[in-house]
């Protein structure tokens, strides 16, 4: 009776992971020039999920997650950048000036999005699924910068928090990890 019990609660558990995966490719986004999508594009592909900031003092990581985008795009990765302004306002502008910033300043060539909320009630679904109670790392995001490694098969990987930098040893080799994973 228990090897029963457990044997429906394992096949249970994988039906929810397999809806989870699955389900970050369909929460409805707009990106930066305001066009419906979401991130069905992507997937197949590994995932760096970072939500960033124009007058953040980590702003200057746009250089690295720039140079991860061009070093790993053709074996898989896409960098994927979500503006939020929840962080003592450190991205007050509109998507037009901050993709203006972003491509004039830091040469940013990765997919952008709308600005969009990660902590509070009007946390993005994206952000519910990323950090919400059911996430492998669940908790608010403590600041700009934050980054999500999400797999081929869209499970979530693994959590940096802003400090860490998106060219340290911990993020390459995560990303090397998943991108060798098939």
């Amino acid at each position: 009776m228990k090897a029963i019990a457990l044997l429906i609660a394992i096949t249970f558990l994988q039906i929810l992971a397999a809806r989870a995966a699955d389900s970050i490719y369909n929460i409805p986004l707009k990106d930066i020039d305001g066009n419906s999508t979401s991130l069905k594009p992507y997937q197949g592909k590994v995932l760096l999920i970072v939500n960033v900031a124009s007058k953040c003092g980590f702003t200057p990581q746009y250089t690295a997650l720039e140079a991860l985008y061009q070093k790993y795009q053709a074996q898989g990765l896409v960098v994927l950048g979500f503006p939020c302004n929840q962080f003592h306002q450190q991205e007050p502008g509109t998507d037009v000036e901050i993709k203006q910033f972003c491509t004039s300043k830091y040469d940013v060539t990765f997919p952008m999005f709308d600005k969009l909320e990660v902590n509070g009630a009007n946390r993005h679904p994206l952000y519910v699924l990323l950090a919400g109670k059911d996430s492998p790392f669940p908790g608010d995001i403590g600041w700009n910068f934050t980054k999500f490694l999400i797999g081929r098969d869209g499970k979530i990987l693994n959590r940096f928090a802003s400090p860490v930098k998106p060219d340290s040893a911990a993020v390459t080799q995560a990303i090397e990890a998943a991108l060798a994973a098939k």
